[in-house]
């Protein structure tokens, strides 16, 4: 996500927090929509990270025997540092 987003999504949910004691319910529904909008991005970013991961091998040999084994370790080393990123959150 762009610096700029972030700040936007930051900046609507500050003012959700801050709208709370005049409109709790519309607050919340900010608050709602700015998580799924974030949400959807970041599954956004993670399918295009995977999609970019598999192309390294699959359009390299993929399946094929000859397939470099050190182009596979990398990119297993890859998923497993993209998927370990993901655990942490």
């Amino acid at each position: 996500m762009a610096r700029e987003d972030g700040e936007k999504f930051s900046l609507r949910l500050r003012h959700a927090v801050h709208e709370f004691v005049d409109g709790p319910r519309a607050a919340v529904e900010e608050a709602d929509h700015v998580l799924e909008e974030v949400a959807a991005g970041f599954a956004e970013a993670v399918d295009r990270r995977r999609r970019t991961l598999r192309a390294t091998w699959e359009l390299n040999g993929g399946d094929h025997p000859d397939t470099d084994t050190e182009q596979l370790r990398l990119a297993l080393r890859d998923y497993r540092e993209v998927t370990e990123r993901l655990l942490r959150i």
